[in-house]
């Protein structure tokens, strides 16, 4: 599946944010809190534009959760035709994608590590393997590490070192090894800053 694979600390930079929740790109942004390129410093972010305010946060979601645009807007358009809210609808659907779960479950330091795991085969749904990342759970789903996983120092590493809270619609078993969706997620359980009611604003023109 396709994947953004180019300068990551840029994208971090341009958007002000630390998008792929690494170490590099924090310092970056410690560093150098303004846009990349000649005029970063001169550059003001949004400059008073709601198109350019919009096209970022859904380059901050895209990015975030590792779509590219054809997929993105494949997953509005789903959450446009779904009854609700569009814009939670839209975050709902990108939260509880598969490779969302192995980072929300401590298991990976990084979204793109996460989906790297799902993609190598180490992640079993209700006991089957399931290597789509973009994969997404239901309520009542059992989502744990295959034992080839388990026994990964790097896993181990991310669960013992991490030691992030996981959210409140998820719960964990198995000494941290396994997690059911206990129900779906809401607003305030999905922590990414990304103002979705743009993202609607913008694909509705």
């Amino acid at each position: 599946m396709a994947r953004y694979t180019g300068p990551k600390v840029r994208v971090s930079r341009r958007l002000a944010t630390n998008i792929f929740e690494n170490e590099k790109g924090r310092k970056a942004l410690d560093r150098r809190p303004f846009p990349p390129g000649a005029h970063g410093r001169t550059r003001r972010r949004n400059a008073g534009s709601e198109y350019l305010a919009q096209l970022q946060e859904k380059q901050k979601a895209k990015y975030i959760y590792g779509l590219l645009e054809r997929q993105f807007r494949k997953t509005y358009e789903e959450a446009l035709r779904t009854q609700g809210n569009t814009g939670l609808n839209l975050l709902i659907m990108l939260e509880t994608r598969l490779d969302n779960i192995v980072y929300r479950a401590g298991w990976a330091s990084t979204r793109p590590q996460a989906r790297q795991f799902v993609n190598h085969g180490l992640i079993h749904v209700n006991g089957r393997r399931v290597d789509i990342a973009s994969a997404r759970v239901r309520k009542g789903d059992v989502i744990s590490l295959s034992p080839k996983a388990a026994a990964m120092i790097v896993v181990q590493h991310n669960i013992d070192v991490l030691d992030r809270t996981v959210v409140g619609w998820l719960e964990t078993g198995d000494g941290g090894k396994q997690v059911t969706v206990r129900d779906m997620p809401q607003r305030d359980h999905i922590d990414v800053p990304v103002r979705e009611s743009l993202i609607v604003e913008l694909y509705s023109k």
